[in-house]
C-alpha cells in the first residue's frame, strides 16, 4: 500500500481509481471476516444471533472498520511538533496503534472461526461469544481509530 501524503484534487484519475479499488477491497475482506465469524456465533443456537439482521451487522461493521482503520491518512507534520506522550510516543501513535491492534484482533477471530467452521469443531456458546465478542471489539477499534485519524487530518487542513 502507497502511503500518499498528496491532496485528493492533485492525484491522477488512475491513483484516484487505485484507491478506490484498493478502499473497497479492503471493505470486501473486512466484510468476509465478519461474516465467518457470523456463521460461527451463528451455530450457537441463540435465536437472535442466528438471524439475518446480526449476521448483516457484523458484515457491514467489518467492512467499515478495515475501510477506515486499515489505511489511515498520515498525521499533519505541524501536530508531530507537539508535546509528546512518555517515551517519544504521540497522539498519532496512539491511534495507529489502536488501528493496527483491532486490525489483529478482527482478523484473528475470523481465522479462529474459520478454523472452526472448516474443522466443523464446535467451541461451545461462551467461547464462541467470546470469539464474536473479541471480533467486535477489534471491529469498532479500527472504525475509532479511523475518525480519529480523518477528524486530525480535518482540523489540520481547517486550520
Amino acid at each position: 500500500m502507497i502511503m500518499r501524503s498528496d491532496p485528493w484534487n492533485t492525484r491522477s484519475a488512475v491513483s484516484r481509481w487505485a484507491h478506490v479499488f484498493e478502499r473497497s477491497g479492503l471493505a470486501l475482506a473486512g466484510g468476509a471476516c465478519g461474516l465467518f465469524v457470523a456463521a460461527e456465533v451463528a451455530k450457537t443456537n441463540i435465536d437472535l444471533l442466528g438471524t439475518g439482521g446480526p449476521i448483516l451487522a457484523m458484515m457491514l461493521g467489518g467492512a467499515a472498520g478495515f475501510y477506515l482503520g486499515i489505511d489511515l491518512p498520515p498525521p499533519p507534520p505541524h501536530r508531530v511538533q507537539l508535546p509528546l506522550w512518555r517515551k517519544g510516543t504521540s497522539r498519532a501513535d496512539a491511534v495507529e496503534l489502536l488501528s493496527a491492534a483491532g486490525t489483529f484482533l478482527a482478523s484473528a477471530a475470523a481465522v479462529v472461526s474459520v478454523c472452526a467452521i472448516i474443522l466443523d469443531d464446535s467451541m461451545g456458546a461462551s467461547g464462541t461469544l467470546l470469539i464474536g465478542g473479541g471480533w467486535a471489539i477489534g471491529a469498532m477499534m479500527q472504525i475509532v481509530a479511523g475518525i480519529f485519524a480523518r477528524t486530525r487530518a480535518d482540523d489540520s487542513v481547517t486550520s
